[in-house]
């Protein structure tokens, strides 16, 4: 399966800064479900999903409609965070849907349309409240490319050091950093009790429960729970950063409920729109609101043909627990196959959780060899890690078996051929 490259013209004007369309060459017309076809008509079947912004596959009908019922009939597409029916709609569908089935009582705070923009916002929160400075980050984390969610972000090509100063960070080590045997939960709350670590008090603890961008690094519930304990120790909030592992990339819709934990402070966007658009959000404790009207705002925190398409969202597939089951169906197909495909790897282990999941390689090269012969078979795929030596698969949580078990068979195909 060929597709042509980019135009020299189209490689010429756009910035250096592009990525995947370096990896793919593909240039994409259609798309439906985990199906997407290029303008050459050639079919891929998707295990990238606009990196879990597309949880619900592509062009989900029934939100597609709903977004045309809205556009046709003249509703409100911008208005700042004026009222507007599709905005309250989305409030209720956060209520009824998301927060009282779990008995949260978090407010919703509208951001900037990025989840790096609600991540600056749950960090100037904090520091706001708690009237400190320090955030306490994870080795191999990835929160955004905004100054302040970047000086969260462990990986060194984006942090541009020496170029951009990041302070206002303390660098702790994630679950398992060190091995099984080493307790890292413990080993921060020694160097935030000792006066003498050179610790800062933290404003706040801000982790992601799957580290998707780091690699598929999974934190055990038990970790989850002790960092939960280390923030209420030492007065610092717990920010859960569910952009990319939360909307039911993990089973539930939120990634730590496994873990029992309520987070002071949820960031959410990619997936939370169900199509694709734009919108982010913060749920914070009602404690917590303690901003000034305006004291944090941004021109497009009203993105309301986003509230439309997430109200179907919501309404279709969290008013019951059959996506979450049949995620978790999903993700034992998937763990058995890379379990197969493992075990013919020297030295290769299956990482991630729930249909977050991907086989660390050992060895970029080569993963990046697998990623590039499954595209010429018609799969869509990603590396992931600090060196990009994990095969990443998100696919829709929506795909049909059959076409998951395809996709798998390509990327088995894809890893003897590279051997």
């Amino acid at each position: 399966m060929n597709s042509p490259a980019l135009p020299l013209a189209t490689i010429n004007l756009e910035s250096e800064v592009r990525t995947y369309s370096r990896r793919i060459s593909a240039t994409f017309a259609t798309a439906e479900g985990a199906t997407i076809v290029d303008t050459d008509g050639n079919r891929y079947i998707d295990f990238l999903a606009g990196c879990s912004t597309l949880n619900y596959g592509h062009n989900d009908p029934d939100m597609t409609s709903a977004l045309i019922s809205y556009i046709s009939s003249g509703g409100i597409t911008h208005g700042l965070d004026l009222q507007t029916p599709a905005r309250n709609e989305f409030l209720r569908a956060i209520h009824d849907r998301l927060l009282c089935p779990r008995g949260l009582e978090y407010r919703v705070q509208f951001t900037g349309p990025t989840g790096t923009n609600a991540v600056e916002a749950a960090i100037k929160l904090a520091r706001k409240v708690t009237k400190r400075t320090n955030v306490i980050a994870f080795t191999n984390a990835f929160h955004g490319v905004t100054s302040g969610a970047l000086a969260a972000t462990g990986n060194q090509s984006h942090r541009m050091a020496p170029f951009v100063p990041l302070p206002g960070v303390t660098r702790a080590l994630f679950d398992g950093y060190l091995g099984p045997d080493i307790d890292t939960a413990l080993l921060l709350d020694r160097l935030l009790s000792d006066q003498s670590s050179g610790y800062d008090a933290p404003a706040a603890i801000l982790l992601e429960t799957v580290q998707c961008e780091g690699g598929l690094n999974a934190a055990s519930a038990n970790w989850l729970s002790a960092m939960r304990r280390v923030a209420d120790n030492h007065g610092a909030l717990l920010i859960v950063d569910d952009i990319q592992a939360g909307c039911g990339r993990t089973g539930k819709f939120f990634s730590f409920e496994d873990a029992g934990i309520v987070p002071d402070i949820v960031v959410l966007s990619k997936s939370l729109s169900g199509v694709g658009l734009p919108l982010s959000i913060v749920l914070l404790a009602p404690e917590l609101d303690q901003w000034s009207p305006g004291e944090h705002n941004g021109t497009f925190r009203g993105n309301n043909l986003a509230f439309v398409t997430a109200v179907v969202a919501l309404d279709k597939f969290w008013s019951d627990d059959a996506l979450s089951n049949d995620v978790l169906a999903k993700s034992r197909i998937i763990t058995a196959a890379l379990d197969q495909i493992a075990a013919c790897v020297p030295g290769a282990v299956v990482k991630g959780r729930g249909m977050a999941l991907g086989i660390e390689i050992g060895d970029a090269g080569r993963a990046g060899a697998i990623a590039s012969s499954c595209f010429a078979a018609g799969l869509i795929l990603e590396t992931a890690g600090p060196d990009d030596s994990v095969v990443k698969l998100l696919p829709p949580l929506t795909i049909s078996t059959e076409q998951l078990e395809a996709g798998l068979a390509i990327l088995a195909r894809s890893v003897e051929t590279t051997a």
